[in-house]
């Protein structure tokens, strides 16, 4: 971050950089730059070299900064500072081998071949870019749905609502936190463009194919990747971690007590990671290299943005103004979550990215612990998941399963946790004895225990979602 003890440069250098943006839309960016450069040299002989450094720093990266505002909001020079400061954040390499090597296997994979669909990961992340780039865009449109049915109501009961309440300049209230969640998804597609190497061109022409072929940018998984901020990376979301986590956590304390004696560690892989604060607990553990997975591409730039942050609470946003129900004030619906709730070290974890079922194949019997949480109920093909999970353990390796058994819209197979458990033991697996703290037992003769785990997001809410988890640990033989 920019130092706030050095006003006026500092001010000055947020101007310029607006200035700059907004020259940089209708002119040659190139020009605009220059001119830039020219004013920096004329205001540093004045505040000197180190501070005016640092705004010309930021100025520095404009270039390609000014092309990746969306035209539908509008950023202070703070919001500019901070997202050119992120976009040089996401740029700057993890060190060490193995994140070097998936960093280089990702953007091969990225690269378009002949084999370009919807299906391929750029055309994905792309997808993805351009949902959270029209947040705003999506979220207005659904606002003024509701401003137009509520002129269906009578002037006396209008009159009533707005002389009590203003319910008609809520809509108005709720606009302007939309817009500012607007700004967090300017910062997420900013991290990412770096990240990924994508042109800001590529990804505005992507936008535009989508459009002229009458489809529009999705909503609900940019909606949901932004509500998991709250669920994994706030002090709202504790309370969902604090029932599920310590089963997880302690049972791989209890399976691995002199872990840390080792000469190398353990490794451990978890796919369906999401947004990662689980990966991140069971790091820091210690003894444990852990590796994440996850196909989302939602989820996966989400999480990007996240390896930007420089500190605790560094962020926020109001996850809960794109939703009308279950609120006890206005004031609940739009008040801003902080995030994230804890220092990030992003060295300590590894993404992949990628389908669990492939990305993979190369890596046989090489992991001691596979530990699936809320994931296995995701699979197109169950078995898939299970041939994959069999494979990738080493003999003796332990799967650890907490989660619900909630099919999507169109699973090959369905099995219920009898049938499962079945199946996997056929498969090589032994159920192992767990804890009776993490739950009672729930089919009698079987290790296999339920817990209550929430789903919510929403702590603040009038409903509440959970469900009756299951939780397992099984011994490849």
């Amino acid at each position: 971050m920019v130092q706030r003890d050095d006003i006026l440069p500092v001010a000055f250098g947020g101007v310029l950089i607006g200035l700059v943006m907004m020259l940089a839309l209708p002119f040659n960016v190139l020009v605009v730059g220059a001119l830039a450069t020219c004013l920096l040299a004329i205001f540093g002989t004045f505040y000197g070299s180190d501070t005016m450094g640092r705004v010309k720093t930021a100025v520095a990266s404009t270039e390609v900064f000014a092309e990746q505002i969306p035209s539908q909001t509008t950023h202070d020079s703070e919001d500019a500072i901070d997202l050119l400061e992120s976009f040089k954040r996401a740029q700057e390499p993890i060190k060490g081998s193995r994140h070097e090597v998936e960093k280089e296997r990702l953007l091969q994979t990225m690269q378009r071949d002949h084999n370009w669909s919807s299906t391929h990961p750029r055309h994905r992340l792309l997808d993805a870019l351009f949902g959270f780039q029209s947040y705003y865009e999506r979220q207005q449109a659904e606002l003024d749905r509701f401003r137009g049915l509520y002129k269906h109501v009578s002037k006396k009961h209008k009159t009533l609502l707005d002389l009590h309440i203003q319910y008609s300049s809520k809509f108005e209230r709720v606009d302007e936190h939309l817009v500012l969640n607007q700004l967090l998804c300017d910062k997420i597609v900013q991290s990412a463009l770096a990240y990924y190497n994508i042109p800001p061109k590529e990804l505005k022409k992507h936008g535009a194919e989508i459009v002229s072929s009458g489809k529009r940018a999705e909503k609900a998984s940019v909606s949901q990747a932004l509500k998991h901020y709250v669920r994994d990376w706030t002090t709202s979301g504790t309370n969902e971690c604090e029932e599920t986590f310590p089963a997880l956590l302690g049972t791989l304390q209890s399976l691995f007590p002199e872990r840390e004696d080792r000469d190398t560690s353990l490794r451990i892989l978890l796919p369906g990671s999401g947004l990662n604060r689980l990966a991140h607990e069971v790091a820091r553990l210690g003894g444990f290299q852990v590796t994440a997975n996850e196909w989302s591409a939602y989820m996966n730039v989400a999480y990007r943005f996240l390896e930007t942050f420089p500190e605790a609470n560094s962020s926020s946003f109001h996850p809960f103004a794109d939703t009308w129900s279950h609120h006890i004030t206005e004031s609940d619906m739009i008040r801003p979550i902080r995030f994230p709730d804890t220092n990030l070290d992003k060295a300590e974890v590894l993404l992949v990215e990628g389908d669990f079922t492939t990305v993979f194949n190369h890596e046989a019997g090489s992991y001691d612990v596979l530990l699936t949480y809320f994931f296995i109920d995701t699979a197109r093909n169950l078995m898939t998941y299970l041939d994959t999970i069999t494979k990738l353990l080493k003999p003796g390796g332990y799967w650890i399963n907490l989660g619900p058994l909630l099919y999507g819209t169109g699973p090959l197979v369905q099995l219920s946790l009898d049938e499962i458990i079945s199946v996997t033991e056929t498969m090589g697996f032994e159920y192992l004895d767990t804890d009776d703290k993490y739950g009672s037992l729930t089919i009698p003769g079987r290790t296999v225990r339920g817990m209550r785990a929430v789903y919510s997001f929403n702590d603040k809410a009038l409903t509440t979602s959970a469900y009756k988890a299951q939780f397992w640990v099984a011994r490849k033989q």
